[in-house]
């Protein structure tokens, strides 16, 4: 299949390498350093076992103007020759707070050549988004359980060998079945789901575990599962989040062999200090080597992704009636110390700073 991918950072590089490797034709939009990369030494794939793969046959482009353009020689196109007339798929892997602006950006080209979008992005709400401008029929939804980086580009590190999908149809004309297809081609073991918000939520209740307070923390996830303090906090922003989606009618899913179905309704009713303990175990077995996401986003200076997590379910608590102190809390800290109105010595290190907050 002709595959463009919107946003080549570490999964979008991950699954660009993979499939080019099974033969796929893979075009990467992204950044100028990475368009460089990819035309003078391919993409290079990185695994656990220290091994690396060489994809020669990838091309890259710094805009999706130019990823539709045809047979056109401008700044940022590969040398390669033979850009396709069309692509069958477009995977979305920018972050949540460049949905907008994607959306933006596709609008502009000429509608008639955009393909059905995958969007394997984290948080709640990008579905809504994209299926508000292109239509629900052309958006399938994605979740992906392994855990990458950028270690220079053209390069993608695998930390772990997880390579565990869930696809879902937001319309029930989008091409679900290309999609499972393709990544099951990229060597993903697929699951496909009928309802894509109980496959985000699922996805959204495990982005949340250690992350927020990691990057407040500037704690590994194993310290804060280890702090009481910190662990208690941990288990009530899930029981928030649960609380949440029961009141949408929303249920979790068996997502990548997680048992959050099974675990959910018990959640809801354990104290805190017990659910901690079991979500210490889940922590330690989902996050391999790698830090959490909003922790390498604020060590870099990076916008967050916090909005579409714990602030997803703190505004979607407001919307339902839902009270969510410990989640808004989270989200208002992190912004705050994102944007430098808060000064990270005030909570590194001190998760009794966010109890007041809390309320907890």
């Amino acid at each position: 299949m002709r595959i463009l991918i919107i946003g080549a950072g570490a999964i979008g590089s991950l699954l660009g390498a993979r499939l080019a490797l099974a033969g796929h034709d893979v075009t990467l939009v992204g950044r100028p350093a990475l368009v460089a990369a990819v035309q003078a030494a391919g993409l290079i794939l990185l695994e656990p076992t220290g091994a690396s793969r060489h994809a020669v046959n990838v091309r890259a482009v710094d805009s999706m103007a130019a990823a539709l353009a045809l047979g056109t020689n401008k700044p940022g196109f590969s040398e390669k020759p033979g850009l396709p007339a069309s692509y069958d798929l477009a995977l979305l892997t920018v972050k949540a707070y460049d949905t907008d602006a994607t959306i933006a950006e596709l609008r502009a080209l000429d509608a008639d050549r955009l393909p059905p979008l995958l969007t394997l992005q984290n948080g709640v709400g990008n579905e809504e988004a994209l299926a508000a401008a292109f239509g629900e029929d052309r958006i399938v939804a994605g979740a992906i359980d392994t855990p990458a980086s950028i270690p220079a580009p053209g390069q993608v590190q695998v930390h772990r060998d997880r390579f565990r999908a869930g696809l879902a149809p937001v319309g029930q004309a989008a091409p679900i079945g290309q999609a499972a297809a393709l990544l099951r081609d990229a060597g993903f073991k697929t699951q496909v789901f009928d309802d894509y918000r109980r496959l985000k939520w699922t996805k959204l209740l495990m982005n949340l575990l250690a992350n927020a307070q990691c990057a407040i923390l500037d704690w590994t996830p194993a310290q804060v599962m280890a702090d009481p303090v910190a662990a208690r906090l941990e288990a009530l922003a899930w029981q928030e989040a649960l609380a949440v989606m029961a009141r949408l009618g929303i249920r979790p899913v068996a997502l990548a062999g997680y048992p959050v179905p099974l675990l959910a309704p018990i959640a809801r009713r354990l104290p805190p200090q017990w659910l901690a303990r079991g979500l210490s175990r889940l922590v330690a077995g989902g996050r391999g080597s790698k830090m959490p996401s909003l922790h390498i986003a604020l060590a870099d200076g990076k916008r967050s992704e916090v909005s579409w997590l714990n602030g997803a379910v703190a505004r979607c608590g407001r919307e339902t009636g839902v009270p969510t102190p410990v989640n808004a809390a989270f989200a208002d800290v992190l912004v705050a110390l994102t944007e430098g109105r808060a000064d990270r010595a005030t909570y590194r290190g001190r998760p009794e700073t966010l109890t007041g907050p809390t309320g907890k």
